[in-house]
Parts: structure tokens; C-alpha cells; sequence
């Protein structure tokens, strides 16, 4: 006998997928316009394109400023994920097992940079740069887009700790083994996939970094988030389009790839 599904119920499931439907569509609408968009063939961001064609791909081999912002974001998201991971895994590893009052301030003091507006991040990391006589510069970008990147591999590595069985570390210890000794051949292999899921998620939260990056960067280290920003708020360059679909594909390619290698998905549940 097949089950009564009652009205109240009934409506409660439709609105559910109905508000989930078009969270989709408002989630992937804007993306699917700008990979369209990206071919056309005309010299403005028309939608439909008046026709189709490649050129603006082209275009974008000799685009010599966004070459130079690129290499700048990926050099400093780099930079920044290796610094992000180092003091992520030490946070974590200190936290991470740990009951006291000291260990949950921490915890909530780590966080804090989710928390807090990014702009006003940006603008009093600034103000702070500036009052130790720091110039803006590739490592105050660094130093910057760290703060804000060390939480997610804290909150990752933090999850993957909490996974981890005690009587492994009590094993090694009782076969006389060192901490460091410990950490290299126990702890760090079991935690590795959700250190490298924070690293993802820091490569990516660095390199599309905007309110940071306004404040702490120079002509020297244009970034290209905010090259691509300046270029459509000028002259609506259709090159941007192609390059922000460029980014869309490369993006969901390193997602593929992190999904296999580590279960992105399962660790950002976590």
C-alpha cells in the first residue's frame, strides 16, 4: 500500500524544492550568461550575442596587464597558502584536542577574520601597515591574505584531527617515539586530505581576493581580481568575459581534482 503523504507535509517538501530550484538557477544563471556572453563576436556585453565567434580568446594572448595581474595573484595566493597551511596546522594542532577555556578563546580569536567585514580588514591592516613604517608591498599582500585564509585550513585540519584515533599517537609514543618523529609518520598522513582541502580553499579565497587587496597593494602588485574589476568599470572589455570564463573552467577543473583526491566536498561538510 503505497504511503499517505499528508497536505501540510506535501506543501512543506514543494516549497523546500521550489526555494532549492531557484537557488540553483540564481546560483548558476549569472555564470552560464558570461560563458555565453564570452563568445560573441560583437565589441560590447550584449546578451544574446549578436553572433559567435572566438576572437575574444585571442584577445586575451596578447592582453600584456592581465598577464602581469595574473602572474601577481598567483604568486601571492602561493605564497599565501604556504604560509596559510603552516600556521593552519600549527592552530590546529594545538586546539584541536584540547578542552580548556585557553584552547576555545583561541579558537574563536582564529576565526575571527570570517567574522569581521573584509573591507574594514583591508583598510585596518592598512592603517596598521602603515603605522610600523611597512610600505604596501608582495608581503604585506601576503601577510594580509593570510589572516583571512588561516581559518579555513584551521577549521579543515581541525575536522580531520577530530577523525583521528588517539591509540595511533599513544602507539607511537610507547614505542618510543618523538613528537616530531609522531607527527611525520602519524599525524601528518592522516590529516593530509583536510590540509589539502584548506590549502585549496586558500589558493582560491587569495587569488579572488578583492577588499584586501585594494588596500594592500600597489602599481607594482596590481592583482587581478582587481584588474578585471577596473577594465569593466572603464570600458566593458568583452576580454574579460572570456577571461572570467577561462577561470570558471579552470576553477571547476581543480575542484574535479581535489574532489578525487581528497573528497573536497566531504571535508567543507566536516
Amino acid at each position: 500500500m503505497a504511503r499517505r503523504i499528508d497536505l501540510p507535509t506535501l506543501v512543506f517538501r514543494v516549497s523546500i524544492w521550489t526555494l532549492a530550484m531557484l537557488t540553483l538557477v540564481l546560483l548558476i544563471a549569472p555564470t552560464l550568461v558570461v560563458l555565453i556572453v564570452s563568445f560573441t563576436d560583437g565589441f560590447s556585453l550584449k546578451f544574446p550575442p549578436p553572433g559567435y565567434s572566438l576572437k575574444w580568446y585571442g584577445e586575451l594572448i596578447d592582453a600584456s596587464q592581465l598577464h602581469f595581474a595574473a602572474w601577481n595573484s598567483i604568486k601571492v595566493a602561493v605564497a599565501t597558502t604556504v604560509l596559510s597551511v603552516v600556521l593552519g596546522v600549527c592552530g590546529a594542532l594545538a586546539i584541536a584536542r584540547s578542552q580548556t577555556a585557553v584552547a576555545r578563546v583561541l579558537d574563536s580569536l582564529f576565526m575571527s577574520p570570517l567574522v569581521l567585514p573584509a573591507l574594514a580588514f583591508g583598510f585596518a591592516a592598512l592603517m596598521t601597515f602603515s603605522w610600523v613604517g611597512m610600505p604596501v608591498s608582495e608581503t604585506t599582500l601576503v601577510i594580509g591574505h593570510a589572516a583571512v585564509c588561516v581559518p579555513y585550513v584551521i577549521r579543515t585540519t581541525t575536522a580531520a584531527l577530530a577523525q583521528l584515533d588517539p591509540a595511533l599517537l599513544e602507539s607511537s609514543a610507547s614505542l618510543g617515539a618523538n613528537r616530531w618523529f609522531t607527527f611525520r609518520h602519524v599525524t601528518l598522513p592522516s590529516i593530509r586530505p583536510g590540509v589539502m582541502a584548506g590549502a585549496f580553499i586558500a589558493f582560491m579565497s587569495s587569488f579572488d581576493n578583492v577588499p584586501v587587496s585594494l588596500f594592500l597593494r600597489d602599481a607594482r602588485t596590481d592583482m587581478l581580481p582587481i584588474r578585471m574589476w577596473q577594465d569593466l568599470e572603464g570600458r566593458l572589455d568583452v576580454t574579460i568575459a572570456a577571461l572570467s570564463s577561462v577561470i570558471i573552467l579552470v576553477t571547476l577543473l581543480m575542484m574535479i581534482v581535489m574532489e578525487r583526491a581528497v573528497g573536497l566536498s566531504r571535508r567543507l561538510r566536516q
